[in-house]
């Protein structure tokens, strides 16, 4: 790594050499396929290159690598030759990418309390992005979820302030190192602030909590990020008591800049600057934009005119480019700006497979387990497994995962929960995808239900989409009813990201399993089911008893003491 003091000498340097524009541009960020001027980035007029949801850079890794080597290109061709940053919403391994490790998601991760193994999912996420040819991931999500009607719910760790403060940390470090250099990947801590703490959990909405509830509750993960040198942090949709966190001064510049020390870049969300008062967003702090979907010249030339009349300081803009100037320099992509291909066939590896399935195995929780109905018995005469979730990789693995919002089909590298029950079992194992057949003489029925996958507003309770509920479908209590009812031993596998209220539906299984949303390594479930693997998790959320608990600003939650959860913090039954 560059000296400090040497890095600092050679963003003066540039600096000194800068046009407006050219600063500006080091600001502006779009995604690989946006429409903009076709000589954009070899004027330099980006400084960063986004990639989500959208055509594809190619179809393997190899062309990935191609297409960012050519973008880079172009930025070195410039009059100063400054390289792009390479951003990706890689939030559960490198989700973007068909045939990656996909880890179970946040919240499961949350409900292993294992930092080492946090800590290992985030080291192979970083090397698995730069595989596909980013250095910069939008993880990890640091916010403390109060009500489950958020449907970002699953993206955070916990509830719980203290152990999301541990595995920021290890999450940071896995994804970092010890420190910024050629051989990391830049880290991001979002939502700053307040993103999960709205009231009555709706995706970008106010948060009321007082100053210091916020400097108790929410802020204590962000001063771990800093303090493990997070190279960025990206601004929240919600507001803060009415104006909204980009555009908060006081947020980003007082307290997460000067008081807490904050040296790199805050970025903007989503279309951040049209969505958020424009150059208000600038002087409040934020230091690069996604200026995408139509924001690239409302951006551009809106900021270049701020600058002019006076409404943004120059002072302002140089304290933008020179944090990211400083993060490129620290991160070494002037000196090694291409991806590396020595490191594609590391992509999905059984190495980190056997990780991610560790992971997986560790995530569920046991809630119930009526005389002893788990571990099963492998040697059983014949099993009934129900459920579309049971054999479908897409759904076990909720949004983020390939698209933006999910898939609902099976993907590159998978491997289903009903796989890994056919491979452990040595009787006969049937599928009876949605209860309709006649299975009379099983001896168990493992019935997997759940949510289907979701992002973001998508996935709020109550909201615009209103798609969702905090309970299962009719359908999914059916296939739990249907072999109830015919005195057959039951298995609840619950797919979901986030507590739902099944507490009928607990007291009518044998059994009852969280397993949250596992990622590609679905077959890991059955080395816990039948027994070679004990239950470790541990509930990361309190668990609601009933939908009439969310009937105020938060869900139960250890905050708040005047409602009684159906299981605490912390729960979870072992063999």
């Amino acid at each position: 790594m560059i000296a400090d003091q040497e890095i600092e000498k050679r963003v003066d340097s540039l600096l000194n050499q800068m046009t407006l524009d050219e600063k500006i541009g080091q600001m502006t960020q779009v995604r690989h396929f946006e429409e903009i001027p076709e000589d954009a980035i070899s004027s330099g007029a980006i400084g960063s290159i986004i990639h989500t949801e959208g055509p594809l850079p190619g179809n393997d890794a190899k062309e990935w690598q191609a297409a960012f080597t050519s973008l880079q290109e172009k930025a070195l061709s410039s009059r100063l030759g400054i390289p792009l940053l390479f951003g990706v919403d890689a939030v559960h391994g490198q989700n973007t990418y068909e045939g990656a490790t996909i880890f179970p998601h946040n919240i499961g991760l949350g409900a292993t309390q294992n930092k080492e193994l946090v800590e290992k999912a985030a080291k192979i996420t970083a090397l698995e992005s730069k595989a596909t040819g980013f250095n910069w991931v939008f993880s990890p999500c640091v916010a403390i979820p109060c009500n489950e009607k958020w449907g970002r719910v699953y993206e955070a760790f916990s509830e719980s302030t203290e152990l999301t403060e541990i595995l920021t940390r290890a999450s940071v470090k896995g994804h970092q190192g010890s420190e910024l250099n050629k051989n990391s990947i830049m880290a991001t801590a979002k939502h700053f602030i307040g993103d999960g703490a709205t009231d009555n959990g709706v995706e970008g909405g106010d948060c009321s909590l007082s100053i210091q509830e916020v400097k108790d509750r929410l802020l204590p993960p962000y001063k771990v990020a800093v303090d493990e040198g997070v190279g960025a942090v990206m601004a929240s949709f919600n507001s803060m008591s009415g104006l909204p966190m980009h555009a908060h001064k006081y947020w980003i510049t007082e307290v997460l800049k000067e008081s807490m020390g904050f040296d790199g870049i805050v970025v903007s969300d989503w279309k951040g600057y049209s969505r958020f008062g424009e150059n208000e967003i600038i002087n409040a702090g934020i230091d690069m934009v996604m200026a995408v979907d139509g924001d690239y010249d409302l951006f551009r030339e809106g900021l270049k005119a701020g600058v002019e009349n006076g409404q943004v300081s120059q002072t302002r803009i140089d304290d933008a480019v020179r944090r990211i100037l400083r993060q490129k320099l620290r991160l070494g992509v002037f000196e090694n700006p291409f991806p590396d291909a020595t490191l594609i066939g590391k992509i999905g590896c059984s190495e980190y497979r056997d990780v991610a399935r560790q992971a997986v195995r560790e995530s569920l929780v046991l809630l119930k387990n009526k005389d002893n109905t788990l571990p099963l018995d492998k040697s059983l005469n014949k099993i009934v497994v129900v459920g579309e979730h049971a054999n479908n990789a897409g759904l076990q693995s909720g949004g983020w995962t390939i698209h933006w919002q999910g898939s609902s089909e099976n993907y590159t590298g998978s491997t289903t929960i009903l796989e890994g029950i056919k491979k452990m079992a040595k009787g006969e194992v049937v599928y009876d995808i949605d209860a309709t057949a006649n299975h009379d003489d099983a001896d168990v029925a493992i019935v997997v239900i759940g949510e289907t996958p979701y992002a973001e507003l998508f996935g709020d309770i109550g909201g615009e989409i209103d798609a969702y509920q905090l309970y299962l479908s009719e359908q999914h209590k059916s296939y739990l009813n249907t072999y109830a009812k015919k005195g057959i031993k039951t298995v609840v596998l619950l797919i979901s990201g986030r507590p739902l209220v099944v507490s009928g539906e607990i007291e009518q299984a044998d059994a009852y399993v969280a397993a949250w949303l596992p990622g590609s390594e679905g077959d890991g479930i059955a080395e816990v089911l039948f027994g070679d693997y004990n239950f470790k998790g541990k509930l990361p959320h309190s668990w609601p008893a009933a939908v009439e608990d969310y009937r105020g600003k938060y869900g139960p939650n250890f905050w708040d003491d005047s409602i009684t959860p159906l299981f605490p913090f912390g729960h979870g039954l072992e063999y």
